[in-house]
């Protein structure tokens, strides 16, 4: 391609042709604010639109201030980073978009989080220069995510994570000057669009327009309700994650600090969905199994690939976007579902409290959660499997409420029955974790034998589009994994097309997984930071010391003692579900 020579703020760099001024910079160190600019390299994201102007570079030779984002590098090229003329027309630009911005830090989601507010601080700005008319929106509040249009700055990072990442097309700028908005086609509620409840635009927002739906004053009265029998469960990608929110590194496990901690606030039981991330192998493995049996036996009309069904954001992205393979999918529920299946009949029965009686929390790194925990499917008389579902960084909001020193806190344990998991199960939270746990436990049903290998590393990656070839016995299991929905989107037409050869595939909804999910600590664009999480979850998997989903002695007790066996009546009954045809129909109210 060629290298390029420039000088950037009086030192010499040599980087790609084609590389921004933006990235070059960064190259060396040199650090230029930006808005509208988004990028997760390792994940193949970036947004540079150009459109904020907080990024503009004085370049010699040009006369305009020229966008560093967007600007590429040409040799010989001088530039100046941080110029009085450029700090002048940043802190103009930021003035402005204050001038048009709620003065409501104090109760903003995003306060102490907020980039507008951080620009604000590190250009010195203590006075609104401007005055004017404010541009006012409607709010709208979704199961799962809430949208306050008024603290809006237009960088569009949401519209390019909703369009250009995940495909859903459920935002878009609308409307123009001053009264142009990013919002739903014909200005739709949320809950009335294709949105899927992903949380991707929460995740990349840099101020308080998009936040997720605040469960934790619930979460609060349940706990102080003596009447009620309050428990938690807690999600893989949590524990690699929340210790952010305290300082602490990236990909920490916190396994035993959060479970100290939830005790702390007075939950009567912690468990874990890694117990139902067990569970979920079992009934999902087995109805793989059943499939495969029957493609072998030449029967017609297999649903083939099998498509797992752990993710709700996939889950609702498949109802909206290909309701005509609502029977593809697996029928097992989430783990979040089946943990509060199994917690309101199996452990009710145990500790003798009625089902109405006993609260159940999960905790998650996803938004779309919220969203699954209230559809009807999931209730009992209308009462929820899962009552309320809060994220990772709603449980870190209530640790600091508590005063709880988390850095501090002694590892604690998670109860039983429900506490108990193997290795397979945090790989849950991480693009192609499923399939693997899966496969683990699939292979040595299918062929009776021991796994000659635990780990299934050309399963991992994180890789929009992946696919391996497993050896199970005499079958070649052709597996395909997308994390991201718009690479869902791609696997899925390439299925459609006969263009692929599946015999599974996992889809998770969030880039990355969940450890990249919409209720995860915000990472800011930082690539690191997910990789990190990766990595802190197949540790935590490699200091397990049962690492198949079937050698969980608390799952098979559970079988024993209740369920009976794996897709049979009643655990077809209490952990499986079924789709519906969600395709976007317009409603203009």
């Amino acid at each position: 391609m060629g290298k390029i020579n420039l000088i950037i703020d009086n030192k010499p760099v040599q980087v790609e042709n084609g590389t921004t001024v933006l990235q070059a910079a960064k190259e060396i160190g040199i650090e230029i604010p930006t808005l509208c600019y988004f990028q997760l390299k390792d994940l193949n994201i970036e947004n540079k639109p150009g459109g904020c102007r907080v990024c503009v570079v004085e370049i010699e030779g040009r006369r305009n201030l020229a966008p560093s984002c967007t600007t590429n590098c040409t040799e010989g090229m001088i530039v100046h980073t941080h110029s009085l003329r450029v700090l002048n027309a940043r802190r103009t630009v930021v003035e402005l978009i204050l001038s048009d911005h709620p003065a409501d830090c104090l109760v903003c989601p995003k306060s102490g989080n907020c980039e507008l507010q951080n620009l604000a601080h590190r250009l010195g700005i203590r006075e609104i220069s401007y005055q004017g008319v404010q541009s006012t929106y409607r709010k709208d509040t979704s199961p799962s995510i809430i949208r306050d249009v008024d603290k809006c700055v237009m960088c569009r990072r949401c519209e390019m994570m909703c369009n250009d990442v995940q495909t859903v097309g459920a935002l878009s700028a609308i409307n123009r000057g001053f009264t142009a908005v990013v919002a739903p086609a014909f200005e739709q509620n949320l809950d009335k669009s294709p949105c899927t409840f992903c949380g991707q635009c929460v995740a990349v927002c840099p101020v308080g327009a998009l936040s997720e739906v605040d469960n934790t004053p619930q979460v609060i009265r349940a706990l102080t309700d003596k009447t009620k029998t309050v428990i938690v469960q807690t999600a893989p990608a949590v524990r690699v994650a929340l210790g952010e929110e305290f300082g602490m590194e990236p990909g920490t496990i916190v396994t035993g600090k959060m479970a100290a901690a939830l005790r702390e606030l007075g939950f009567n039981y912690v468990f874990d969905t890694d117990f139902a991330a067990d569970l979920t192998i079992m009934e999902e493995g087995t109805e793989l199994l059943g499939r495969l049996s029957d493609f072998l036996a030449g029967k017609k009309d297999v649903k083939l690939p099998i498509l797992t069904s752990c993710c709700p954001g996939w889950v609702n992205f498949l109802e909206h976007n290909f309701p005509e393979m609502k029977e593809v999918p697996s029928t097992a529920k989430s783990p979040q579902q089946m943990f509060g299946a199994i917690a309101k009949t199996y452990f009710a029965n145990k500790i003798g409290v009625k089902r109405e009686d006993l609260i159940v929390v999960s905790v998650m790194p996803c938004l779309a959660k919220k969203y699954e925990c209230q559809r009807d499917e999931f209730k009992t008389n209308g009462d929820p499997d899962v009552n309320y579902s809060i994220s990772t960084r709603e449980l870190a909001k209530l640790i600091k409420m508590a005063n709880i020193d988390f850095v501090n806190l002694p590892d604690a344990e998670f109860d039983n029955p429900l506490g108990e998991s193997t290795g397979a199960a945090p790989i849950f939270g991480v693009t192609g974790g499923v399939i693997e746990a899966a496969v683990r436990t699939a292979y040595e049903v299918f062929t009776g034998q021991k796994l000659p290998k635990i780990e299934f590393t050309e399963l991992r990656g994180l890789e929009g589009v992946r696919s391996a070839t497993i050896k199970v016995g005499d079958l070649d299991l052709n597996i395909g994994i997308a994390n991201g929905l718009g690479n869902a989107r791609k696997l899925l037409n390439q299925v459609k097309k006969g263009e692929a050869n599946y015999h599974a595939i996992e889809i998770m909804a969030c880039p990355g997984g969940c450890i990249g999910g919409g209720g995860q600590p915000l990472h800011h664009g930082n690539s690191e930071i997910i990789l990190k999480r990766s990595a802190a979850i197949y540790e935590e998997d490699r200091n397990k010391p049962l690492r198949k989903s079937h050698e969980n002695p608390y799952i098979v007790k559970l079988y024993e003692e209740f369920l009976g066996k794996p897709c049979g009546e009643l655990s077809h009954h209490l952990l499986h579900t079924h789709y519906f045809d969600r395709s976007t129909k317009i409603e203009i109210e």
